[in-house]
């Protein structure tokens, strides 16, 4: 009998615990990992919904380099209850991060299925195929994102209706990563 790689590589996966800083599954990409973990042909590898971050800004990743990750909207209060408590002469960063996910595909031919789904019929518009000799892993990526700095010796660099606008403009990106996943998880069979 011939082993099936792809299925053994796929069952070894699956049974990993969640090696994320958060240590859980995004509720919001969830239906959509089990879906196309339900599938013969692929297995989700990592998956994010989209998050906001507040982080120094380091090279590493050290223990405190994220000093704020929520995965759901955020207020213009607890944002700026965030900032009032930094001190220190740091750089912080403020970044909305969109939603991407990483599946290993069975065949190359399955790998562009899934962009294709992705991209022309769900709007996700940064999908592209990892290749090595053992597997093809797609990323999907949307593009709603913001990054600035937002912090630094001692004070916050915006005023409060910049912050406000900063919440706006997170929270309407964050809503749009959450609608292309729902209409990704629609199309996935």
């Amino acid at each position: 009998m011939v082993r099936d790689h792809f299925a053994y590589r796929k069952s070894e996966q699956l049974k990993k615990g969640d090696k994320s800083l958060k240590q859980s599954w995004d509720l919001r990409i969830n239906k959509l990992c089990e879906k196309i973990n339900n599938s013969e042909d692929y297995y989700t590898t990592s998956s994010c919904s989209g998050r906001v971050v507040i982080l120094r800004d380091f090279l590493e990743k050290l223990n405190d380099l994220f000093i704020f990750v929520s995965h759901n909207e955020i207020s213009f209060e607890k944002l700026k209850l965030i900032l009032e408590k930094l001190e220190g002469d740091d750089l912080i960063y403020f970044k909305q991060d969109p939603v991407i996910i990483h599946v290993a595909c069975r065949s190359l031919e399955d790998a562009q299925k899934l962009i294709d789904i992705a991209s022309r019929e769900a709007g996700w518009k940064r999908c592209g195929i990892i290749g090595s000799d053992k597997r093809f892993v797609v990323e999907l990526n949307t593009t709603e994102k913001l990054e600035f700095p937002i912090f630094q010796n001692g004070k916050i660099l915006v005023d409060d209706d910049y912050l406000k606008l900063i919440v706006l403009e997170a929270n309407k990106k964050l809503n749009q990563c959450w609608d292309k996943i729902e209409r990704l998880e629609k199309l996935i069979n």
